[in-house]
């Protein structure tokens, strides 16, 4: 039977798995990062479904790099002008076109760096997501279980998944179906990939920053808006990425 402190042995040995395992390609994605944020780029993350925490975690929080852009399927409504019933398809993940939409609204500029988080790696609009990336020269970094990708069938038309575009994976280690514990009628609870997906965030955040020290850049870092003097301070770096980043919903 399930209990608390399975499930914290069992995520234990995940994230034990994940830390260890992805120091190059932790280094290799905070490479792509400071190079593109010393050439004035601005991290894009996208997500979908429960992958958008990941989006959450690089962009617009303490602690973390300002030059950092969310995009989220609600853009369309937000910032694209589609009507707000357009968000109550659940299958909207899995429409390629929406994609290119999304692009365009983010308007990244060529030295972007994009980081995408997917647990299937499978639906339609992030599959393409990434292949616009590439198509526009951008540098990706994708999030995914690689173990539940390579046993789930693409839905994207080109037969691809997610991390065949990538510049650098980060498997976040989860089981196929991403729950951890079996129930004994079948089936499984107590996801992890949120977690894990988080742990690499601030692993590939740290090592950023520390590439920008060793280069003689001062690392643009968000202070807690909750602390005296952060909103001045987050002010002044937001400013340096006007247009670029959106903060809000």
């Amino acid at each position: 039977m399930p209990d608390s402190q399975e499930f914290l042995a069992a995520a234990k040995d995940v994230v034990d798995r994940v830390v260890t395992t992805h120091t190059d390609a932790v280094l290799a994605a905070a490479g792509l990062i400071a190079t593109a944020l010393k050439g004035d780029g601005v991290v894009q993350a996208f997500g979908t479904g429960h992958s958008e925490s990941l989006a959450t975690e690089v962009a617009g929080r303490a602690g973390g790099l300002v030059p950092t852009n969310k995009i989220a399927i609600r853009d369309l409504v937000l910032y694209g002008g589609a009507p707000a019933d357009r968000l109550s398809d659940p299958l909207l993940e899995r429409d390629p076109a929406i994609a290119h939409r999304l692009y365009e609204l983010a308007a990244p500029h060529p030295e972007d760096v994009f980081v995408i988080a997917s647990n299937s790696g499978i639906n339609g609009c992030i599959v393409e997501m990434a292949q616009l990336v590439k198509e526009h020269g951008h540098a990706l970094i994708a999030v995914t279980s690689l173990e539940h990708t390579s046993r789930a069938a693409p839905r994207h038309p080109s037969g691809k998944r997610l991390s065949d575009f990538a510049d650098v994976v980060l498997d976040n280690g989860a089981p196929f179906g991403d729950a951890l514990l079996p129930l004994p009628s079948g089936g499984s609870v107590c996801a992890v990939s949120t977690i894990t997906a988080a742990y690499l965030a601030q692993m590939v955040n740290a090592e950023v920053v520390r590439l920008l020290i060793e280069a003689g850049v001062t690392p643009p870092v968000y202070l807690s808006a909750n602390v005296p003097g952060g909103d001045e301070h987050n002010k002044v770096l937001e400013d340096r990425y006007a247009g670029r980043i959106r903060r809000g919903a």
